[in-house]
């Protein structure tokens, strides 16, 4: 047997069938940078300069669902042509826009809160990390919307987060909370947590069940790589808490869970022909 340089080289990967060799896919990852920067800045400005006029408006009106508007059919939709970014949305016919709700939903990426914005039929309120709330302008805006702030380090706080998100529902506003507490790595489901659904009980309203499907790939964690693409939505069937006490929040988050999970499957199945 010769020996030739060939013999001595490291051993090349073997190239997957309709896959572009690696020097193509870095080539086309370093392309994206300028792009990624580009619209950074885009959602920088847009949300910096956004925040302060639904301010001003929900200020001079004395009411916060002006905010909640604007937030809803101003800033997210532009926020999603940024992508661009495509929104799809089944299972709006399920609800009553006259009523309110407490939505359930999986959490891939940050892109989910303006898709949940967009997509839902009726104002909502987010359950919301407490860090959150020192971030500049955003905190501001949210405490003027009457968000719920999470710390589930604090035993008594999440008492009191529970009372203040009943509270609001109660008032007839909706709320949204991502009961897996953090976003999902690989675009699975974490278990519900059971102590926002409190909330739920407390006030007497259905828990909805709310899968989306896309924004992983759209926006995945670690740093801003966003991607062009379609993110669907669908709406479960709500779920009956009427008559139901804090001791069935357990059952009732994982009625919850299974719903997601099954919407999800149904969304990700090839079609048929």
């Amino acid at each position: 047997m010769s020996l030739t340089q060939e013999s001595f080289d490291e051993p090349r990967e073997a190239a997957l069938p309709g896959r572009p060799p690696r020097f193509v896919e870095r080539v086309c990852e370093s392309l994206w940078l300028p792009v990624n920067l580009l619209q950074a800045v885009l959602v920088t400005l847009w949300t910096g300069g956004g925040i302060p006029v639904a301010l001003a408006v929900c200020a001079v009106l004395r009411r916060r669902d002006p905010g909640l508007f604007l937030a809803r059919r101003v800033w997210a939709p532009v926020l999603l042509l940024f992508g661009p970014v495509r929104l799809r949305v089944e299972g709006r016919e399920r609800l009553d826009p006259s009523r309110a709700y407490f939505f359930a939903a999986n959490h891939q990426s940050w892109v989910d809160v303006p898709a949940l914005f967009a997509a839902l039929p009726v104002p909502v309120l987010f359950l919301a990390k407490r860090e959150l709330a020192r971030i500049p302008l955003l905190g501001r805006f949210m405490e003027a919307m009457g968000m719920v702030y999470v710390d589930r380090t604090d035993r008594r706080e999440s008492v009191r987060t529970v009372s203040q998100a009943a509270g609001r529902l109660q008032e007839g506003w909706s709320i949204l909370s991502f009961p897996e507490g953090t976003r999902s790595r690989d675009g699975g489901i974490q278990r519900f947590k059971t102590a926002t659904f409190a909330a739920a009980l407390e006030a007497g309203v259905p828990v909805v069940p709310v899968a989306l499907e896309g924004p992983a790939r759209i926006l995945p964690r670690g740093g801003f790589r966003a991607r062009p693409g379609v993110i669907r939505v669908k709406l479960g069937e709500p779920i009956p808490t009427a008559g139901l006490t804090r001791d069935d929040r357990a059952e009732v988050a994982r009625q919850a869970q299974a719903a997601v999970e099954g919407l999800l499957v149904g969304m990700r199945r090839p079609p048929r022909g």
